[in-house]
């Protein structure tokens, strides 16, 4: 029996700590950027998982796995840059950044509990190529929407994708820890 929850929680305190680092490393210089290069960030990650896993050839030493860590702290970051805009100010408040992590976090959390009990944790049975190109999709999705100035028919708006793309990345780290030991 998986406990989805404590999964979810354990993978998400390492992105959390990894974030923390990086942002005692770099500050958060990543409030100069706009959402479409967050999303793009996320494409050029998701993108070079896809090259992993069709070429099995690494020419960088990042792992898949760091790939969708970044995918995940970049969803979170995209979140953060959709609430409080972008800005050319780099010395924003840490512990408010890591308030608004933690609260999105959260959120996702939530999300990913209302959707498994909807869907019978489909995704248990899914390949990580699959979630990885249902990750792929929602990029294309979010780039698609960024070039619509955010307006949409009948889609989610940008927020709903980023938490898909999360909680995808967050699914694969999950099925990797479980293969992995």
């Amino acid at each position: 029996m998986h406990d989805t929850s404590a999964q979810f929680d354990g993978v998400l305190a390492a992105c959390r700590a990894l974030f923390e680092k990086k942002m005692k490393d770099y500050g958060t210089a990543w409030r100069v950027l706009r959402p479409s290069s967050v999303t793009d960030q996320i494409y050029i990650k998701v993108n070079r998982i896809r090259t992993l896993q069709m070429t099995h050839v690494k020419m960088v030493n990042e792992s898949e796995e760091d790939e969708f860590v970044a995918i995940v702290n970049y969803s979170i970051i995209g979140l953060i840059q959709l609430e409080k805009g972008f800005s050319d100010e780099l010395n924003a408040n840490p512990e408010e950044i890591i308030n608004l992590y933690d609260s999105y976090a959260q959120q996702a959390k939530e999300l990913m509990e209302r959707k498994n009990h909807d869907y019978g944790e489909a995704w248990r049975d899914m390949r990580i190529s699959s979630i990885t190109d249902l990750i792929y999709q929602k990029v294309l999705r979010t780039k698609q929407i960024e070039d619509n100035e955010g307006r949409t028919l009948v889609s989610e708006g940008l927020d709903a994708n980023y938490f898909d793309m999360l909680n995808y990345a967050v699914f694969c780290l999950i099925k990797m820890m479980e293969v992995g030991g």
